[in-house]
């Protein structure tokens, strides 16, 4: 018999992924993936992965480098600000690191004239209108209620990738049998 408790026990750090239960009913969080940028002890905050808008970055910003890619609604806080993680490290000046080999935010004109010299480049970086964050503990409780599971097993290629729509179901699939089934589920349990 298959158990459908929708947990594991992965922590959570700075870098994790985080997946939303399958009927969570919030319009940023509904079968959202979440990539977590700070997770400590004065709170949490990330960029949802696989909400996008059809906007350019250009519409946002004056003399951005004309590039395909899809611009990522992060979450519902400062939803008038374009954030960004990437790739190029200490080529961006003043940018943060979060793990491994990304990176935060950092000076703009950099990026522009990255872009610019590279246009190749954009699969490298992605770009968000606002964010989602959590008040000390907050995330930490949620988890423990269930509303989402934690994935530390991921390529870099994953959260970079602004193509795949249904970043939801198929990270959820890799994770075993259970989640498997668990991903098949409708959106509405009455649609079954």
């Amino acid at each position: 018999m298959i158990d459908f408790n929708f947990e594991n026990n992965t922590p959570i750090k700075s870098g994790s992924i985080l997946i939303s239960e399958p009927f969570a009913s919030d319009d940023y969080f509904e079968r959202s993936v979440i990539y977590i940028c700070s997770h400590n002890e004065k709170g949490s905050f990330g960029f949802v992965l696989n909400n996008f808008i059809d906007t350019k970055i250009s519409d946002f910003v004056d003399d951005f480098p004309i590039i395909q890619t899809r611009l990522s609604i992060g979450g519902p806080v400062d939803t008038s600000n374009l954030f960004y993680y990437h790739l190029f490290g200490e080529k961006v000046e003043g940018s943060v690191h979060v793990y491994d080999n990304i990176y935060l935010g950092g000076d703009f004109k950099d990026v522009k004239q990255l872009l610019t010299d590279s246009p190749e480049a954009i699969t490298k970086i992605r770009f968000f209108v606002g964010y989602s964050g959590w008040d000390l503990q907050q995330l930490d409780e949620e988890i423990a209620n269930k509303s989402w599971i934690v994935i530390n097993d991921y390529t870099e290629e994953l959260i970079f990738n602004t193509s795949n729509n249904d970043l939801w179901k198929e990270i959820l699939q890799r994770q075993g049998e259970k989640f498997k089934i668990i991903s098949q589920f409708p959106l509405n349990p009455n649609d079954n």
